[in-house]
């Protein structure tokens, strides 16, 4: 028989046993991944010109929308000086609002010369055709404006097509063109967003169904094991490979301060065990099941150990 101190050291130990024997078997697997930019980017040039300047350098940051190229615009400057002049002109429309004031007032006295019976029906005929014609001459001056107005926006339309923006934010990969060339089909421009950056990880077959969409993993890059990663799966393939029996999982890993860099190896670490597919969580957020079999062991030595 033991002595009551014996058994509570004993106990003690078989307890510590217990609890790392149950957070090795309850280590999730450990994936290979490959850490990549979400998006890149070939920015190119609506149509075809000479480069005039170009705002931006290898590995700058760049914001959606930024001027990224600026292309040589002055005929393009030009046509939009002469359109917005042209909306401001007001000597035809005034014209021809006083060309229809005459003709009504012509008309209105010649309206009462037919009434008692001065002039005869042709002249009033012509008196009525000229207000009418005085009218659709003040409509036409009028839409000649709103041309005007139409032929500004196309102006600035072709102005802007000049300025080369960026579509989505994060950093210049690479520059192709240099200042003076010609451009017009080829890309000026590679941009890569970096935030979020996109995880693939191929997994075996034997985990499909076990994945889902939403699911927090942790991810460690090779070039900072120190530090622990929280991505979210994004995209999971529906397709198994049946040659090598796999399938594809995409996570979605924020790098808001652009502090992990794209093009990395990492590993990825699904909250699962690997036996049961049973998720426990601690308070500390480890991951760890149980081995009920070690459990009954202690159970029952404990007891003998009583009797």
């Amino acid at each position: 028989m033991m002595n009551n101190g014996k058994k509570i050291v004993f106990c003690m130990i078989l307890v510590c046993a217990l609890g790392l024997s149950a957070t090795v078997q309850a280590e999730s697997p450990l994936f290979d991944g490959l850490i990549e930019p979400s998006e890149m980017v070939n920015v190119g040039t609506p149509m075809g010109g000479v480069i005039r300047s170009i705002k931006v350098e290898k590995s700058d940051e760049v914001k959606a929308g930024d001027v990224l190229v600026l292309l040589d615009s002055s005929v393009e400057r030009a046509t939009v000086a002469r359109a917005g002049a042209q909306t401001k002109i007001e000597g035809e429309i005034k014209l021809q609002q006083e060309k229809l004031a005459f003709a009504e007032r012509a008309y209105d006295r010649l309206d009462d010369l037919f009434i008692s019976k001065a002039i005869s029906t042709q002249k009033k005929d012509e008196a009525e055709t000229e207000v009418a014609i005085a009218r659709y001459r003040l409509q036409k001056a009028k839409e000649n404006r709103t041309l005007a107005k139409l032929d500004l926006q196309r102006a600035n339309a072709m102005l802007n097509q000049r300025r080369i923006s960026s579509p989505i934010s994060g950093v210049v990969m690479e520059r192709f063109v240099s200042k003076g060339e010609f451009v017009d089909e080829e890309p000026l421009l590679r941009i890569a967003c970096i935030d979020p950056l996109k995880v693939e990880v191929v997994l075996p077959a034997t985990m499909f169904g076990r994945i889902e969409k939403g699911m927090e993993v942790a991810v460690q890059s090779e070039l900072q094991q120190e530090n622990e990663y929280i991505a979210t799966v994004d995209i999971v393939e529906r397709v198994i490979d049946s040659a090598s029996g796999t399938f594809r999982v995409r996570l979605a890993l924020p790098n808001p301060d652009y502090h992990i860099p794209g093009g990395l190896k990492c590993t990825v670490r699904f909250p699962l065990d690997d036996a049961t597919g049973a998720v426990d969580k601690e308070q500390d957020g480890s991951v760890f099941s149980k081995s009920q079999d070690d459990v009954n062991f202690a159970d029952t030595y404990l007891s003998s150990l009583e009797n």
